[in-house]
């Protein structure tokens, strides 16, 4: 599993992406919007399975954390900014999750996954370039990664490109801001919100939200007075996400929380013991999606105990993030 914990990040943010689980909720109208579209929900079971999924968050109960190049102002040229929308032009979530599993199971080295990616998929800089850029990274696999692609991309177009991990957040967007490096990959509404913390104070009002179009253009303002420039975000996201086993899926006929609220409106849930306190988790789904949580078990944050009590139909549904390598 990657070394960054999303929970920490969300939370040194101001925004805690994984807010969103509380088992107070409002039971009585959970009941009753699970079997409002039509036929009345049925009692579902846990389904034990190798296999895990994440079901489509379709109401955008989560913050839209997609993948995004964040660059150095004075370092911004259009040859530069060309090469990196170049990369989210292509980066999908699956292939988060196949050079997660490259890197985190089948131990490839990031530069190795990203060295066969770019070529798997042709990605070519539409335009030549020159200078020096250091790309940071923060200090999880899949970071590293993504900036081993950026490196990559620019390196074909000319630039003396050098990947350099640095660390977390804290630590990396000063030295972006400062010009120490020129360009990391960033994480669309962790990074709006942790700009917004900053500039605006701790009792700021959220801008992101679950629209990436709507998260991008609040983070544009911000991004300004910072000094800094954001590409285009990709489609791939590393965010909260509720997965089942693939059989159960199967069994029961459902790809979407919505379907599963349709479906059986009646769940277990295994997530971090915050989760029933939480808006973007067990809160979230009972509030914006209708459905009642029945069982909690508190386990950890996408980690493996989650992942095992879903294979050995511990639990329904269990808090995972979505671009885990051991999804599929």
């Amino acid at each position: 599993m990657r070394t960054r914990n999303p929970l920490i990040v969300a939370a040194a943010a101001g925004t805690l992406l994984l807010a969103g689980c509380a088992s107070g909720g409002s039971e009585t109208e959970s009941s009753g919007s699970a079997s409002e579209g039509g036929a009345m929900a049925q009692e579902c079971q846990p389904v034990p399975g190798d296999a895990l999924t994440v079901l489509a968050d379709d109401l955008m109960l989560q913050n839209a954390d997609n993948v995004i190049p964040a660059v150095n102002a004075d370092a911004a040229t259009p040859e530069l900014l060309a090469g990196l929308d170049a990369v989210s032009a292509v980066l999908t979530t699956d292939d988060l999750i196949q050079l997660n599993k490259a890197v985190d199971i089948d131990r490839q080295t990031s530069q190795e996954a990203a060295t066969q990616y770019v070529a798997d998929n042709g990605i070519e800089a539409p335009e030549q370039g020159s200078g020096s850029i250091v790309i940071g990274a923060a200090n999880f696999s899949e970071n590293i990664t993504v900036a081993e692609i950026y490196s990559a991309v620019l390196a074909s177009a000319g630039f003396d490109t050098e990947v350099r991990t640095i660390g977390s957040r804290e630590t990396y967007l000063p030295a972006l801001e400062k010009g120490d490096i020129q360009v990391v990959p960033e994480y669309a509404a962790t990074v709006t919100e942790f700009l917004n913390l900053d500039q605006n104070g701790a009792d700021a009002e959220a801008v992101a939200s679950g629209d990436v179009d709507a998260t991008v253009t609040a983070l544009e303002p911000l991004a300004e007075t910072a000094g800094l420039v954001f590409g285009e975000p990709s489609a791939a996201q590393d965010q909260n996400a509720f997965a089942v086993t693939q059989d159960f899926a199967d069994q029961y006929g459902v790809t979407s929380l919505t379907e599963l609220a349709e479906t059986c409106g009646t769940i277990s849930l295994g997530g971090p013991p915050e989760c029933p306190e939480r808006p973007f988790c067990q809160i979230g789904l009972e509030e914006e999606y209708g459905l009642e949580v029945s069982q909690f078990d508190s386990l950890d944050a996408g980690g493996p105990l989650t992942k095992n009590a879903l294979r050995q139909g511990q639990v329904m549904v269990g808090l995972v993030f979505s671009s885990d390598g051991e999804l599929g």
